[in-house]
């Protein structure tokens, strides 16, 4: 008997995704930007002056549509297309356990809120990181981390889940995955001992949270047998499409897995790090990505495209 094949009824770039039933976002960046944009302070003092913070927020690495061209190997276009998401930070860098420098990190964030039951939530794309292509020599090392995150709140709590590869620490390749899982510190030891600081434990840990020579943060753990060597070509010039998966329960506020390449982590039962709600974001749902730079030279995150996705 003849077999009639079988014909997905889905866009094609989305074959390269495992979506849940619902998809919110399927953010091809050959279309636009796709609502992502930098992360930015918030302004809300006299003069629309930002929040005085131990943390300069205002210089962050910008983000745009990229073709993803070098001088070498020319332009590399996206995974299927033309444009990536390119995450950019300046070429600035502070030593690991110091709190991070103006400039040293570059954000995108995507601004969504909640419209069905909370469920799961999952957090998909294909991604590439490089720096950039100024000097000879290979230059992984300058490349400190890069992850991704939702900024949650509902009716009780704003929290945040996620996941950070610690690429280098010092110069010093590390390559292991951390997941957002704050130390036992205070509020004020969040804020690298000052009152200044509006951000509670567990919150923004991108940027707060003591961090140590060996790589360890106070605003991570890190992920038993997180060890991964993700592929990085010969030189800086190449770049290689690598996928990331994040799933989460927002309803029992906990990890369900993670995958990076073909290694998934099963984090069932491990809860998120809850505070109270903060004032007007009731139903956020924000996925975020960033990337931070080790050495004073310029580095990069590229996202070829993005699908939040849930049941």
């Amino acid at each position: 008997m003849k077999q009639t094949p079988v014909v997905s009824t889905r866009p094609i770039g989305l074959e390269k995704y495992q979506p849940l039933e619902h998809i919110l976002c399927y953010d091809d960046f050959d279309c636009g930007s796709c609502g992502w944009l930098d992360l930015k302070p918030n302004h809300t003092q006299k003069d629309f002056r930002p929040l005085k913070s131990v943390i300069d927020k205002t210089r962050w690495g910008p983000c745009m549509l990229s073709t993803a061209s070098y001088g070498l190997a020319g332009t590399h276009g996206s995974m299927d297309g033309i444009y990536s998401l390119k995450l950019t930070t300046h070429p600035v860098a502070a030593r690991y356990e110091e709190p991070p420098v103006a400039g040293s990190l570059g954000t995108a964030i995507k601004r969504l809120t909640l419209h069905r039951p909370k469920g799961l939530w999952q957090f998909e794309t294909w991604f590439a990181y490089t720096p950039e292509q100024d000097r000879q020599g290979l230059g992984e090392a300058s490349i400190r981390a890069f992850g991704f995150w939702f900024d949650v709140q509902d009716d009780h709590h704003r929290y945040q889940p996620g996941f950070r590869y610690v690429n280098s620490v010092n110069g010093e390749l590390r390559q292991q995955w951390q997941i957002f899982q704050p130390k036992d510190v205070s509020n004020q030891e969040w804020g690298f001992g000052s009152d200044i600081e509006w951000a509670k434990r567990g919150i923004d840990a991108i940027w707060y949270g003591r961090r140590y020579p060996n790589g360890e943060c106070d605003a991570y753990t890190f992920l038993p047998d997180g060890k991964q060597q993700l592929c990085y070509n010969e030189t800086d010039d190449k770049i290689n499409w690598l996928y990331f998966r994040m799933l989460v329960d927002l309803d029992k506020r906990e990890y369900v897995e993670m995958q990076s390449g073909n290694t998934v982590f099963d984090l069932r039962g491990t809860k998120v790090a809850l505070c109270a709600p903060y004032a007007r974001v009731r139903g956020l749902v924000n996925p975020v990505a960033w990337v931070e730079a080790d050495t004073n030279r310029r580095v990069f995150l590229y996202l070829d495209s993005v699908v939040i996705s849930q049941n």
